[in-house]
């Protein structure tokens, strides 16, 4: 109860800066590249060190990513590129985050920690892996959005990491569960293809008598395609 409370709250208020920014009418491409620029900025503090300042510029950054799909479908500028331009910028924004973490753990610093280093950078691999599955497979199936640690669920592990001071535990679970997803979209995508397949197999009939052909009809070279 208190979480819909919260979400509706939220969203009330994330609504009301929508329709404040449709009234400039920008660009949502433009939205797009400045949430870029934004987690640009917090993928700077990450590799300073200054986690807290980080999570608040996250916070941000990820409210102004959500209003460049709202603001462009309020406003009717909606495009095809926008949506793929949106997508890619996510993509981009998601690495910038973790190259500034990995460069973090990478100074020659008391934190230098080349574990954290590596298992921050096996992470960014699995989110990238986590997306790329999932646009790769709905070339194949309907849907694929399976797994916990979509890029919602990684943006919040991050925050909650950053303003509690929690880095370290934040990594190992976004390097185990970014992997866990990425199997489980393997898997969910390999089990309806199967499906897929063995529906699409011709059920088995008696085949009839070869008869001479018709003279009025045309000789078929060749075989029927399966």
């Amino acid at each position: 109860m208190v979480g819909e409370f919260i979400g509706q709250v939220s969203q009330r208020i994330l609504e009301g800066l929508v329709r404040q920014l449709a009234r400039l009418n920008p660009n949502p491409n433009l939205l797009s590249v400045i949430g870029l620029g934004i987690n640009i900025f917090a993928a700077v503090l990450y590799g300073l060190g200054r986690f807290f300042s980080a999570g608040l510029v996250m916070i941000f950054a990820n409210v102004f990513d959500m209003l460049d799909g709202r603001v462009a479908r309020l406003t009717g500028r909606v495009t095809k590129f926008g949506a793929f331009l949106d997508s890619s910028l996510d993509r981009l924004s998601d690495m910038v985050v973790f190259l500034g973490i990995i460069i973090f753990y990478s100074r020659d610093t008391q934190h230098h920690s080349t574990l954290y280093a590596a298992l921050t950078g096996a992470a960014l691999i699995g989110s990238v892996m986590v997306s790329y599955t999932s646009a790769r497979a709905e070339s194949l199936i309907p849907k694929c959005d399976v797994g916990f640690l979509r890029r919602p669920e990684r943006v919040v592990l991050l925050i909650l990491g950053s303003l509690g001071n929690k880095m370290p535990a934040t990594i190992w679970l976004l390097f185990v569960l970014s992997y866990w997803t990425f199997a489980h979209r393997l898997y969910h995508t390999w089990r309806l293809t199967r499906e897929e397949s063995g529906d699409a197999k011709p059920e088995s009939s008696p085949q009839p008598e070869a008869s001479e052909p018709r003279q009025d009809a045309p000789l078929r070279l060749g075989h029927d395609p399966v």
